[in-house]
């Protein structure tokens, strides 16, 4: 009985010797660092988002995902910077147009 229990303990004490010279060796297996309560990972320029802004944007896991506040804060964002590029293409657009008929208009009266 006693050579059982010295067998257990040895067996025990070299599982738990190998199980810290993984975690010493191998870290926790994360690729971020754990964020402190309260912290987020998401973060977005100011203005001028790009592509390579969007394909960084990491967001907080909870127990069932992704945190909501945080997913629907990025989209909003995103949606406000596509509505403004739409807008100025909108602009441009008619400044092309209205320049392309003075033009015209120069063209005609120069005949």
């Amino acid at each position: 009985m006693a050579s059982a229990l010295i067998y257990l303990f040895v067996v025990l004490a070299v599982a738990a010797v190998v199980y810290l010279l993984a975690a010493l060796v191998f870290g926790r297996g994360e690729e971020l660092a754990p964020l402190p309560p309260g912290a987020t990972p998401t973060r977005l320029p100011p203005t001028g988002i790009e592509g390579s802004d969007v394909r960084e944007l990491r967001f907080q896991q909870v127990l069932r995902g992704y945190k909501a506040a945080e997913v629907d804060w990025a989209l909003e964002r995103l949606a406000g910077e596509l509505d403004e590029l739409h807008g100025r293409i909108a602009t441009l657009e008619r400044q092309l147009d209205a320049a392309g008929e003075r033009l015209q208009e120069a063209r005609a009266e120069d005949e």
